[in-house]
């Protein structure tokens, strides 16, 4: 295998010797048939399940494919990593298998079930380090620390044993896929993933397309490609916080613009209201980045239309990686709030109310539709002035219910503001 140190990306050998040192160390994950999927597309969807692999996430492969590789001398000095949180329980499963000492670097958006895990997983073998700030700022950190101190610096995913042991999931899909896959799609956060799976798939199965998904908060890729080459973000909205990289890897950009068809970008309201599907429905626990494959799928190709621009066919299955099933369960009541204002379901208003009696009264009785309901509404009188604002949420049963409900705050006597969802104080009051 190339040198750790030698900037090419991941070859088509070095893939399949991680997949053999790979061999009863990772699980080889499920490829499953989404029944709701598949109906809403018109076409066969199945699921690449790394959601089921061991530390729940694909990166385990390429930790363990980098760390497998270290000389004696450098296993002894130990190892640093950046992660927000799953390339942190891949190098955790490692440390603790390998009986390696290391060092992890957590953003501190890190959720609360990943630190967990990281701290079972590697037991007395790593210790976290909490970083105020992004994951970009955890990573130069990391770098920094091991510069220092000599220990070896294990990439999340600029790196070609990385990249490698990541397109192990490739080797896995070339036996599972069926004979008609059209496309495969893969959530990119710094890259790794699909810079392994795409180097494997162009020489094993050329005609099948591979579409890179990034969130909306953190387009990195994309914005790569319309540069021609890495660049920063300006801003990173952290909430898919395993693709949450304000800067795509070097080796992953080169290996994507040879050898990946497209790359899309998902709001987080759409990959919020995919989680709560493959959470309801299919009965897959995928954290935010595990829903972005299957939530562009929704997206991007759910018409024929659709399917015959994005990937030059109408027909043939479609493949979505869940790269991680690393989700805290308190997150749900967010991701359930910004699903419902995704799907024009809920909606936020300031109602100013004389302070006078009935007021309220015809405010349910006159404004709210019969399917209308109040989910939120905070009020507090604190002075004697004649009127005051109310902050009022409102559910609606369907989406073009808001005309409605519009034209009715519209005629009655009371003045109503609603907040939009990219305004200030949107942002303070929610």
């Amino acid at each position: 295998m190339c040198p750790a140190h030698e900037l090419t990306p991941a070859r088509l050998n070095d893939i399949t010797q991680a997949a053999q040192a790979l061999q009863g160390v990772v699980h080889r994950t499920h490829l499953d048939l989404s029944d709701r999927l598949s109906d809403r597309l018109g076409v066969d969807v199945y699921l690449k399940r790394e959601d089921q692999q061991r530390c729940r996430s694909f990166k385990v492969r390429g930790a363990f494919s980098r760390m497998v590789q270290l000389t004696g001398a450098e296993r002894e000095k130990g190892v640093v990593c950046a992660s927000a949180g799953n390339h942190a329980q891949g190098v955790a499963f490692a440390c603790a298998r390998l009986r390696i000492r290391g060092t992890i670097y957590l953003p501190s958006n890190t959720p609360r079930q990943k630190r967990a895990r990281i701290a079972s997983i590697g037991s007395e073998w790593v210790e976290q380090v909490i970083v105020d700030g992004t994951f970009d700022r955890a990573n130069a950190l990391a770098q920094e620390s091991a510069r220092v101190s000599g220990r070896i610096f294990v990439p999340p995913y600029d790196d070609p044993l990385t990249i490698a042991g990541q397109g192990t999931v490739g080797v896995e899909l070339i036996d599972q896929m069926p004979d008609d896959t059209a496309a495969v799609l893969v959530p990119i956060g710094g890259g790794g993933l699909i810079a392994g799976i795409a180097t494997y798939l162009h020489h094993m199965r050329p005609g099948i397309k591979v579409i890179g998904v990034e969130p909306e908060g953190a387009p990195s890729m994309r914005a790569a490609m319309d540069a021609g080459m890495p660049v920063t973000l300006d801003r990173v909205d952290p909430f898919v916080d395993g693709t949450a990289v304000g800067r795509a890897g070097t080796l992953p950009f080169d290996a994507v613009m040879k050898y990946v068809d497209d790359v899309v970008v998902i709001s987080e309201g759409a990959v919020c209201t995919e989680m709560l599907g493959l959470y309801q429905t299919d009965g897959v626990i995928a954290e935010p980045a595990g829903a972005l494959a299957s939530a562009a799928a929704a997206e991007y190709l759910s018409t024929p239309q659709q399917r015959q621009e994005l990937l030059g066919t109408t027909t043939g299955s479609i493949v979505c990686i869940v790269s991680g099933g690393n989700n805290d369960l308190t997150r749900y009541a967010e991701v359930q709030e910004r699903s419902l204002r995704h799907e024009g379901l809920r909606h936020y208003f300031l109602v100013t109310f004389p302070q006078q009696p009935g007021a309220l009264r015809l405010f349910l009785e006159e404004v709210l539709g019969p399917s209308d309901d109040i989910v939120h509404f905070e009020y507090t009188k604190k002075n004697n002035r004649e009127s005051g604002p109310a902050l009022v949420g409102i559910d609606i049963a369907a989406k073009e219910d808001i005309t409605g409900l519009r034209q009715r705050m519209e005629t009655s006597p009371l003045h109503v503001e609603e907040l939009q969802a990219d305004s200030e104080i949107f942002r303070l009051l929610i």
